[in-house]
Formats: structure tokens, sequence, C-alpha cells
């Protein structure tokens, strides 16, 4: 089973929507939240050694709202790993048992000096 990472959002006024509710593409900014937060050593030392973790396909799927005054925590944790990529799995919930929405980014490995994909490297293999 691959090592989950919970992360706290704060939902703040500037997310909800006309509808009175988190307006639906500030899940994906809860979720690189989780996502920067998760990778923020390993990303800084792949980014030194000019490896950037790019977004190649992101995904929501919506439950039920979210409310100014709810509780959000976003959980994600690597899925699958193929040569070049990997996915990443995102459980967007509370502190009990609401589910919000759930979702998924595939991540491309990208070698920024070469200009081309590259293998996924170990210290993200060890993670999934």
């Amino acid at each position: 089973m691959a090592k989950e990472f919970s992360v706290p959002i704060d939902v703040r006024f500037a997310d909800i929507d006309f509808y009175a509710h988190v307006n639906s593409v500030v899940f994906f900014s809860y979720m690189e939240t989780a996502r920067v937060r998760m990778f923020r050593e390993a990303y800084r030392d792949l980014t030194e050694q000019g490896t950037l973790l790019l977004v190649g396909r992101a995904e929501c799927d919506y439950r039920i709202p979210i409310l100014l005054d709810d509780t959000v925590v976003v959980t994600v944790w690597i899925s699958r790993i193929g040569t070049t990529s990997f996915d990443l799995d995102y459980r967007i919930h509370d502190n009990g048992d609401r589910i919000f929405a759930t979702g998924r980014t595939s991540m491309v490995c990208f070698d920024k000096t070469r200009g081309v994909a590259t293998p996924v490297p170990d210290c993200l293999k060890e993670m999934g």
C-alpha cells in the first residue's frame, strides 16, 4: 500500500462561488496544495537535478459540495508508477465519513535540459 499524505485545507471566502459552495475549479487548487506539500523536499532535489514533475492530466469527480464552514482535508498517494509517468490519487474529505470529491493527476517526469520525458526517479518509486 502506498503511503498517504494528508493536508488540511483552509476554505477561504474567495473559494466560494455564487451558489454558496466551493467553486469546482478550486478543487484542483486544493489537490495542487496537497501534491506540492507531499513532494516539497523530493521535488526541490529533483528540480535542482533538472527533473520537473509536470501535470499531464487532471480529473476530479465531485460528490458533495464544500461549504465555507466545512473542515477539509486532502489525502494524496501514488497509485501507479510507469516508466516516465505516475498517477496520484486524491480524496478530498472531512475528518469524518464525508467525501467531497476524488481526483487523479497523471504526472510526467521531464528533463528540462534535454527537453524530453525521463524515467521516474527512485525517490518517487520509494513513495509509491
